[in-house]
């Protein structure tokens, strides 16, 4: 059976690449397609393999991770960048998601729950090491990023299409649960980022999960 996700693994220390394919080989969905190091490398396998996911380490000694993720979203925004790093520091993982990261994950979780994310960000969720949620709601109550977000602007539409990504749903989820289109939700989806001044999709999210967005029961407007 053909492989589902085509997976590069960036990361300096070769042995933690190693440790990474092994674990990744545990899903028979997951194909590992290439491994880098560095920037060009990782570039050169992104273009070459044209992969689905990129699990990519933070702080690597001649690389950025933030410069990969931000030329991975260049070249191509439908791949899946999952930053799985040693940082623990609120302004990395702010920084990752505001650049449009997919996932931050930290090294020193259970191999069996970085698998289990790792499959749940190749459905389209987003994914967040449990140990960082909380400098994640710091990180969203600095006024730098908690600046107003203009929510009473949105439609009634825009407004559950919200709530539903907060929930980590995906478009087709999306639009299943409101019984719309995918473009629908797409166009949805592109209102809600341009009123609340975000950057990226993932963004919103981890911004409506911090401020409990999930579960706020919706105004009823005359909007539509």
């Amino acid at each position: 059976m053909a492989s589902e996700h085509d997976i590069i693994v960036v990361d300096d220390h070769p042995l933690f690449r190693r440790g990474v394919i092994q674990l990744l080989k545990m899903d028979p969905s997951f194909n590992v397609v290439a491994e880098a190091g560095d920037f060009e490398a990782a570039m050169v396998a992104v273009r070459e393999r044209d992969p689905d996911i990129v699990l990519l380490d933070l702080n690597m000694k001649h690389t950025s991770g933030v410069e990969i993720l931000t030329a991975i979203k260049t070249f191509d925004p439908s791949i899946r960048v999952i930053m799985l790093t040693v940082s623990d520091s609120p302004s990395d993982l702010l920084q990752c998601f505001q650049n449009g990261a997919d996932g931050y994950l930290l090294k020193d979780q259970e191999p069996e729950q970085i698998l289990e994310d790792i499959q749940k960000a190749a459905k389209g969720q987003t994914v967040l090491s449990a140990s960082m949620n909380q400098a994640l709601a710091e990180c969203l109550r600095e006024e730098s990023f908690s600046k107003e977000r203009r929510v009473s602007e949105l439609t009634e539409r825009e407004k559950s299409v919200l709530k539903l990504i907060a929930q980590g749903k995906t478009n087709k989820e999306i639009g299943k649960a409101l019984e719309i289109s995918d473009g629908t939700v797409k166009v949805h989806v592109k209102h809600v980022l341009h009123k609340l001044s975000f950057r990226s999709r993932v963004e919103a999210a981890v911004w409506a999960k911090a401020v409990s967005y999930t579960h706020l029961t919706l105004p009823t407007t005359s909007r539509v």
